[in-house]
Parts: C-alpha cells; structure tokens; sequence
C-alpha cells in the first residue's frame, strides 16, 4: 500500500512522540492532596445534610434496640408488607433484638429491601456498596424502596475515602462492582422534569445506629 508523503510525515511524529517521554504539565493535580478539606461538622451530621438535600430519608439510633423499633414503625406506617433481606448476619441481629422474621422470598415483587453497605460519605451523602456483600449487585437497585442499615463507624469524609478502605478491606481482590449510590434515583432527560424512581429505587432510608 503507498502512503503518502503526507501520511507519512504524520507517522514519524507518532512514532517520535512515542519513543519520548512526556513530563506532566502539572505534577501536583494528579490526586496526591485531596480537593475538598473536612469541616468541622460530625461526619454523622454532615452525610444527614447531603443525604437528605437530597430527597433521601434519614433515621438516627443510638443501640441495635432502637433500630430494630424504628425499623418496625416505618414498616407498619408505610404499611409494606414484603420486605425483602437476603443477609443473614443481618437478620440475626434484627431478630435478636426483637424484630421478627420478615423475610420475602423474591426480590421482584417485594415492597422494600433491607441490606448492611461498605460505609457512607459524608461529603456526598452517598451509600457505597459492593458485589463482596451478602445482598449482592440486584437487591439496591431493583426494589422500590431500599433501606440500609449502617453504622457511625462506616463513616468516611470523601470518595477517595472510601476507595482507600475498599483497598484496605479487599487488597488484590477487589469485588467486581463498586457503586456510590447518592439519593434515590432520578433523571431529568424528559423534558427537563425531574423524575424518581426511573432507574432504581423510588425511596432510599438510611438508618445510622451510633456504633
């Protein structure tokens, strides 16, 4: 095939550009300090804020007793009657501390799903979750409505935060999925109206118990 003086021409820089190494530009933007610094708010305070800017609702507990009432008044005021929660450490705790048994055998048609997370940025008001937990990828995303349980010591300021523990937690085997999930879901592509619920769940609960 001829090629073109032209063409040419362009293959030698390729080729020239390739066999030197360019320096950054700029060596301190590439993640080494954090952009966004820490307030001087809790972090229990401060994910409450962004959690529920928002849309997402928010439930403090000081003790396992007092999640497993607030769980139980929730339920009964929203009247769902399949909940769905396919942990089971979790559902031991929740049943050890007076919650009975609430299991719904499929996720398709249940009312809500409960699940545990990785931890909760503050910054964002996001729920990071992963394929390495019992619930697994589906459970978070096709439920109506999805609770979490988490814990204060979860708790971490940033993104970057979060990724650190996951390295942290999992070295080299690292879950194929990893989702920051900030509010419920909504899209604003029709017509440029807000809509909830189009991608995921409708509603988003996270109840905080102090630990």
């Amino acid at each position: 095939m001829n090629i073109s003086p032209a063409r040419e021409s362009i293959l030698k820089k390729i080729r020239k550009a390739l066999t030197q190494s360019t320096p950054l530009p700029f060596p301190q933007s590439e993640g080494n300090s954090s952009v966004f610094q820490p307030s001087k708010q809790e972090l229990e305070v401060q994910f409450a804020e962004q959690f529920t800017r928002l849309q997402g609702k928010f439930v403090f507990c000081l003790n396992q007793q007092e999640l497993a009432a607030q769980l139980k008044h929730v339920i009964a005021h929203n009247k769902w009657e399949k909940i769905y929660c396919r942990e089971n450490v979790l559902k031991r705790d929740l049943a050890a501390n007076g919650f009975e048994d609430f299991t719904h055998g499929d996720v398709a048609s249940c009312d809500a799903a409960i699940t545990t997370c990785e931890w909760l940025v503050a910054r964002t008001g996001s729920i990071v979750l992963s394929a390495g937990q019992q619930s697994g990828r589906t459970v978070s995303v096709y439920t109506p409505i999805h609770i979490c349980i988490a814990y204060t010591s979860q708790l971490v300021y940033d993104i970057k935060d979060g990724l650190q523990q996951a390295k942290e937690k999992y070295g080299a085997n690292l879950p194929s999925l990893i989702t920051f999930a900030t509010g419920p879901s909504r899209t604003a592509d029709i017509e440029k109206t807000l809509v909830v619920g189009v991608h995921g769940p409708k509603e988003v609960y996270v109840f905080l118990v102090d630990q």
